[in-house]
């Protein structure tokens, strides 16, 4: 896979403007009656890196990560600063911060998940990119040991259990995680006189399924 697990200095992404994007179809139908579909299961971020730029020398560490990139060809991690964390974004990282699942007695291996609820209306989105050494795990009310009780592969957001959960018993997992992005474009323009008068390059970038 064209990734590299490496993140966009975060320091730059911090002032950056963007968010989640939908896609929804709709129809209007003869009696004035609305269909609304959509194809995508789950939203897509944008971002445009430029706004974080705040000197000369971020724009080179700027160009340098997008050379080492080779523009659009590979994706690497992203630190949205605005939805990080499992939990709320001034709060500390717990295990119960999320159910994740429900044991079975058999399942050893499931997906980190981020539930978004407004209402009686809810939305899960898969994590895959946690950072390393944020996830803590639980059963229940029990948090457990990492690399004893289970692991983590932090390019996949897969946690392994030694041991299948048993049957309902709730999966608790707390994690800051990034998302997976790529350059939304092959090239940037830049220049020293406009920037020192204010003006900052359009560095656009796009979530990538993985």
């Amino acid at each position: 896979m064209n990734f590299h697990e490496v993140r966009f200095p975060a320091s730059l992404s911090f002032g950056s403007v963007g968010g989640p994007e939908r896609r929804t179809d709709i129809v209007t139908l003869a009696n004035g009656f609305e269909e609304r579909n959509t194809p995508w299961a789950h939203a897509r971020r944008r971002y445009d890196a430029g706004l974080g730029m705040r000197s000369l020398d971020d724009v080179e560490v700027l160009i340098a990560f997008f050379e080492a990139r080779q523009g659009q060809m590979f994706g690497f991690r992203w630190k949205d600063w605005s939805d990080y964390k499992s939990g709320r974004a001034r709060a500390e990282v717990h295990f119960d911060d999320q159910e994740i699942a429900r044991g079975d007695g058999a399942t050893t291996v499931f997906q980190l998940r981020k539930v978004y609820r407004s209402g009686p209306h809810s939305y899960a989105r898969p994590i895959a990119k946690p950072v390393a050494g944020t996830v803590r795990v639980g059963l229940e009310q029990d948090e457990l040991q990492e690399a004893v009780d289970y692991t983590v592969d932090t390019g996949t957001g897969l946690i392994t259990f030694s041991h299948p959960p048993g049957i309902g018993l709730a999966v608790m997992a707390g994690f800051e995680f990034d998302v997976p992005v790529r350059f939304d474009t092959d090239g940037i323009q830049t220049s020293v006189a406009s920037f020192q008068a204010g003006d900052v390059p359009n560095v656009p970038v796009v979530e990538v399924r993985v």
